[in-house]
C-alpha cells in the first residue's frame, strides 16, 4: 500500500509540473487522481479489505496523498488561470478614453434658480417655512375664512381639521409679516400640495409667492417688478399684458399674459390660437391681510405676486406635459 502511494504521487506530481500551464490538462488530471473512478479514490476502496491493525496507518497515508494532490492541482489551477486570464486582459492604449457621466440640475431647480437670482436681483429676500401648515396661515390670515367659496379652488391635502398640506407658500408672507415691520421685500419658493393630477397639474409642484410692503407702493410699482421679470425670464422682445382677476388677499388684483413663446403671439394650439399665456398672479395686498398682522393699512401699501414654477419652465424649456418632469426618465433629462 506505501509503496503504490508513494508512486501514484510521484506520476501525479510529474503530471501536473508537465500541465502546469494548460487548465483543460489540469482538470483532465484531477478527475484521473481524484474523480469518483481515480486512482487514489480506488485505493480507499481497498482498505475495507486491510487488516484492523493496518487500516488506521493506511487511512493516514491515503488522507495525506489525497490533500497533497489537491493543494498541488489547485495551486497549478490558479497560476494557469492567472496567465490565462492575463493574456486576455490586454490594454490598448490607442483606444480613446471615456469620460466619465456628469449629472446636472433638474429642470425645475434651474429654473427655480432662475426665478430667484431675479428677484434677488431685484433686491427681493428669499424666505423659507414649513410644508405641513396651520390652516391659519394658508387660509384664514390670507383672508380667506372657512366659509369662503375660494376654498373649494383649492383641493386641499387635510392633516387634521387644523392643520394642512400647504396649498401655497403664501402663509410665508404672513409669518415674515408678523415677524417684521415694513419695508419688507421677499420670495417664498416651495413645495406646495393639492389634490388634483392631470396633464397640467401635480399633487405636488413648486410656487414662488413674492411680497413687496412699504410707504407709498403702488400697483405701477408692482407693474415694473413684473416686466422686469418677465423681460429677464423670456427675453426683452416677449411682450405681457394685465388681465383683472380674482384673489382673496389682493385686491385689485390681476393675472399676467405673456407672447406665446412657441408661436411669437401668432396663435397655436398651446395658446389655443389667443397668442397669449398666462403665467401668474397679482394684485395689491388686501387691507384686511394688513389687519391680521397688526399693520395699519392707512399706513403701508404693497403688493404680491405668486407663480407656478414648473408652469415657467414648461414655458421656457417647451415641455408640453408636466408629468416629464416627474418621471425620471434620463433620456428627457439629459436635454437640460
Amino acid at each position: 500500500m506505501e509503496e503504490s502511494v508513494q508512486e501514484l504521487l510521484r506520476a501525479a506530481r510529474r503530471a501536473i509540473v508537465e500541465a502546469r500551464r494548460d487548465v483543460k490538462a489540469l482538470e483532465q488530471i484531477r478527475v484521473r487522481y481524484l474523480g469518483r473512478k481515480g486512482e487514489l479514490t480506488q485505493l480507499f476502496k481497498q482498505l475495507a479489505g486491510a487488516s484492523e491493525n493496518d487500516r488506521p496507518r493506511f487511512g493516514k497515508l491515503l488522507n495525506e496523498a489525497k490533500l497533497q494532490l489537491e493543494s498541488g492541482i489547485a495551486a497549478a489551477l490558479g497560476q494557469a488561470k492567472k496567465q490565462e486570464h492575463s493574456g486576455k486582459e490586454q490594454f490598448d492604449v490607442t483606444v480613446p478614453g471615456r469620460s466619465p457621466v456628469r449629472g446636472h440640475l433638474h429642470p425645475i431647480t434651474q429654473t427655480a434658480l432662475e426665478i430667484s437670482r431675479i428677484f434677488n436681483w431685484l433686491g427681493f429676500e428669499t424666505v423659507e417655512g414649513p410644508e405641513v401648515e396651520l390652516d391659519y396661515y394658508n387660509f384664514e390670515a390670507l383672508n380667506i375664512p372657512r366659509d369662503h367659496p375660494a376654498r373649494d379652488m383649492q383641493d386641499t391635502f387635510y392633516v387634521s381639521e387644523d392643520v394642512v398640506l400647504r396649498t401655497h407658500t403664501s402663509p410665508l408672507q404672513i409669518r415674515t409679516m408678523e415677524k417684521r415691520r415694513p419695508p419688507i421685500r421677499i420670495i417664498a419658493p416651495g413645495k406646495a400640495y393639492r389634490c388634483d393630477s392631470d396633464v397640467t397639474h401635480t399633487p405636488m409642484f413648486h410656487q414662488v409667492e413674492g411680497l413687496m410692503v412699504g410707504e407709498n407702493i403702488s400697483f405701477g410699482d408692482l407693474k415694473g417688478i413684473l416686466t422686469i421679470f418677465v423681460h429677464q425670464m423670456f427675453g426683452p422682445d416677449v411682450g405681457l399684458r394685465f388681465r383683472p382677476s380674482f384673489f382673496p388677499f389682493t385686491e385689485p388684483s390681476a393675472e399676467v399674459d405673456i407672447q406665446c413663446v412657441m408661436c411669437a403671439g401668432r396663435g397655436c394650439r398651446v395658446c389655443s390660437d389667443t397668442g397669449w399665456l398666462e403665467i401668474l398672479g397679482s394684485g395689491m395686498v388686501d387691507p384686511e391681510v394688513y389687519k391680521m398682522v397688526g399693520y395699519d393699512p392707512e399706513e403701508v401699501t404693497g403688493f404680491a405676486f405668486g407663480m407656478g414654477i414648473e408652469r415657467i419652465a414648461m414655458l421656457k424649456f417647451g415641455i408640453d406635459d408636466l408629468r416629464l418632469f416627474f418621471e425620471n426618465d434620463l433620456r428627457f433629462l439629459r436635454q437640460f
